[in-house]
């Protein structure tokens, strides 16, 4: 090693589990921010019962346009 690099201490690991440590406190002690409400459209249409569901929507049309050389 040279000179420039110092050597790892105890103290120096000793200080980053603190620091560490408290980080980890001070995030799991934080109020946790509410979840936005999720709302289902009431266009969707009721998902078909033996499967499939694939729907061409304008969304689709436009992808399938976009690919066109």
């Amino acid at each position: 090693m040279s000179d420039s690099q110092a050597k790892p201490s105890r103290r120096g690991f000793m200080l980053g589990a603190a620091v560490a440590g408290a980080a980890t406190a001070a995030v799991v002690t934080l109020p946790k921010s509410p979840a936005p409400e999720t709302t289902v459209s009431e266009e969707t249409p009721p998902k078909p019962e033996n499967g499939g569901g694939y729907r061409v929507t304008e969304h689709v049309k436009r992808y399938y346009k976009s690919t066109l050389v």
